[in-house]
């Protein structure tokens, strides 16, 4: 299950084009409007057409945690199913576990609604990085990162306004920055807010082998779902730009493309930084996650509800849990971090060798380093009181948004914090007003656990730790909060967004009583760390941007930013240990691999049908394109602009593809569409999707 999954690609495109680019180079997540066609043209023969690049943009949805893609002209979306996971939990009663069991909506009205999901289509983008370069200018560097940001702000405002007239409807403007501040953007989205739920398998077929399996191949899930989008008319959104399904997949050593939203890589981190996540970051977090998934376990051993109600959950950090862990065990290995100072020492003598480009570039490594050192004093005060590892709970999350938007709505859209823009108000009011469940018992869980942890890291005598446990243990704090709050209700927590400041005043609500109490000194250590830590590292990771751009161009692709991406790969395997791994998994495997025990349990629904199936299906297909998390769900796309296979993960070795990419060894994971078709028509007899997907 790739919720961060880390995969990569063939050849690195830079290596193609810089004979002096390090062995762990950048692979290929590039933006579509710096898309290099000449280049793949000339190393394999594809012809990537503009109009081709055009229709693959508009096919390809950002959801609001992973990548989905249209494949009918009726708004119907493929995905993964552990994408689906927030809906299929939102609709499951003790009675109906959803997760468990599938789901399947034979007509429309049977379609259900998924009260946190959007789908967001990039419909054009905008340079605007020189109107930025000239509001920064001649600024320190405290002001020019305020007022970069109220820049951005102001520019996104614009932008949505404007939309506000144009013949396609309103747009969501999201400012993007690239390489490290060097470029700035902004991405205009058409937004899809109602989205409905309409196929989801077990998730015992969907993730099988589960934990143990994670990040491996061969494999055999079939981790798809099918959403769909719908117009503000209650009617499913027309799509005539969608990508068919090409039922047999591809082939072996097959170009393919893959189209999607990877959310996060620091390949452009300086050395200083990367240390900073080896020795700091990485090791602290997995400590904290390490123990909470231990109170996870023994919470599900309670009883069957508190199993399904921990599932989701539970499965998400064990997926955290080992990404980081493989991302620390890169950081460990001294052969691909000195590979990082070679890189950057070979740019620093770029750089050094022409006098002018030196003169202006200054020496912003060290200034980065010497920001590394205020980022390690501040790490933990910032990371429990404004991160919120201190207060980690969906009641608090719930009253510290309405608490800061209580102060924050007044003020001027670009006085305010960023994630209170109005850009983002009417997303914050979606997930606000959603009739997701609320389990107390786990919630007083994860808070009590949180509260423990803030305790032993920052210590009994920090004022903030003995200002809330002065008279209370964690537990007894806990369950006083979770307990006395009504934020469980949506209709409650929507009105006290609408009224504001006076309405949460005469609230009374325990849990908005403490969120206000720890807010000042939150906002308090964020300042203390955008001034002290953010704003120096923006400006000298400009300064590096620019001297990158001077020595190299756009020849290395910006680090991934949740943002659409397309990268160039092939249908293939590699070698473990000295023998070859084959790139295609198929249905017979899977019967002898069951053992009738979770995670290794084949779901009734096979087994009933297991003579009707054709054993030889291919399930899961490895690639070399360039993934990682975010980029779940997107669609393996052909030369001819065929969806020929669906990610879902990487191999173990992918995960070190945050930081660098290695062509031997990295691997991405996808649904073959053989596997598809073959359980929608004999599995689960889905006939009306079987024909909107065009195979009756």
């Amino acid at each position: 299950m790739c919720r961060s999954g880390r995969p990569a690609l063939l050849l690195p495109v830079s290596l193609l084009l810089l004979a002096s680019a390090p062995a762990f180079g950048d692979a290929g997540m590039w933006t579509f409007h710096d898309f290099p066609q000449d280049l793949v043209k000339r190393q394999y023969g594809a012809d990537i057409s503009s109009a081709w690049l055009d229709r693959v943009r508009s096919a390809t949805l950002r959801l609001s945690n992973c990548t989905a893609s249209f494949v009918s002209p009726a708004g119907l979306i493929l995905t993964n199913h552990h994408c689906a996971e927030g809906c299929l939990d939102e609709h499951s009663t003790s009675e109906q576990n959803l997760l468990r069991g599938g789901f399947l909506a034979r007509s429309r009205e049977q379609e259900l609604k998924c009260g946190t999901q959007i789908a967001d289509v990039l419909m054009s983008v905008e340079n605007v990085t020189d109107r930025v370069a000239a509001a920064i200018r001649g600024l320190d560097d405290r002001a020019a990162n305020d007022t970069r940001k109220k820049t951005l702000t102001q520019l996104e405002q614009a932008c949505e306004q404007e939309s506000q007239h144009a013949r396609s409807g309103p747009l969501k403007c999201e400012s993007v920055d690239l390489y490290q501040g060097g470029q700035y953007w902004l991405y205009k989205y058409h937004r899809y807010d109602d989205v409905r739920l309409v196929f989801a398998p077990e998730r015992g077929i969907a993730a099988f082998g589960g934990d143990p399996d994670n990040f491996q191949f061969p494999r055999w899930c079939l981790d798809m779902a099918l959403l769909r989008a719908y117009g503000p008319n209650g009617k499913p959104a027309a799509t005539p730009n969608f990508l068919a399904l090409r039922p047999e997949g591809p082939q072996a050593g097959e170009l393919v493309f893959v189209s999607g939203h990877p959310g996060t890589t620091e390949r452009l981190l300086t050395v200083a930084q990367l240390e900073t996540l080896r020795t700091v970051e990485l090791p602290r977090w997995l400590l904290r996650a390490a123990e909470l998934r231990g109170r996870f376990i023994e919470f599900a051993k309670t009883g069957l509800e508190a199993d399904r109600i921990v599932e989701d959950p539970l499965n998400g950090l064990e997926n955290s849990i080992k990404v980081r862990r493989k991302q620390l065990d890169a950081l460990l290995d001294e052969r691909l971090l000195n590979a990082k100072r070679d890189e950057e020492a070979a740019l620093r003598a770029r750089v050094a060798a022409d006098p002018q480009l030196a003169a202006a570039t200054g020496d912003p490594w060290t200034d980065i380093a010497k920001a590394q050192l205020r980022e390690r004093e501040l790490y933990l005060p910032y990371t429990f009181l404004e991160a919120g590892a201190g207060f980690n709970s969906r009641l608090f999350s719930y009253a510290r948004t309405l608490v800061r938007g209580a102060a924050e709505r007044p003020k001027p859209n670009t006085e305010r914090l960023r994630e209170y823009r109005d850009a983002a108000l009417a997303r914050i009011a979606q997930r606000l007003s959603a009739p997701v469940p609320l389990y107390p018992a786990l919630d007083k869980l994860t808070l009590s656990f949180a509260l423990e942890r803030m305790r032993e890291w920052l210590g009994p005598d920090d004022p903030i730790v003995r200002s809330l446990l002065a008279k209370d243990s964690p537990d007894m704090l806990a369950t006083r909060l979770v307990d006395g709050s009504q934020l469980a209700d949506p209709k409650l927590r929507q009105r006290l967004w609408d009224g504001g400041a006076a309405a949460l005043e005469a609230a009374h609500d325990p849990m908005i009583e403490f969120a206000r109490s720890v807010d000042a000194p939150a906002r308090a250590v964020r300042k203390r760390y955008e001034d002290e830590v953010e704003a120096p590292v923006d400006a000298a990771a400009e300064k590096i941007a620019r001297a990158r751009f001077r020595v190299y161009g756009t020849s290395v692709p910006p680090d991934a930013t949740f943002t659409l991406r397309l990268n160039v790969g092939t249908v293939q395997g590699w070698k473990e240990d000295g023998h070859e791994v084959e790139p295609f998994t198929r249905l017979a495997r899977l019967f002898e691999r069951a053992t009738g025990q979770e995670p290794f349990r084949i779901p009734d629904s096979w087994l009933r049908v297991q003579g009707a199936l054709d054993r030889e299906t291919r399930f899961d297909l490895s690639t070399s394109n360039d993934i990682v998390g975010g980029n779940s769900g997107s669609p393996l796309i052909d030369t001819g602009g065929r969806l020929v296979g669906l990610m879902f993960d990487g191999n173990i070795h992918s995960i070190a593809g945050s930081f660098w990419f290695d062509p031997e060894l990295n691997r991405a994971v996808a649904v073959d569409p053989a596997i598809m078709f073959e359980a929608l028509r004999k599995v689960y007899q889905a006939d009306g999707l079987l024909a909107e997907l065009g195979r009756r």
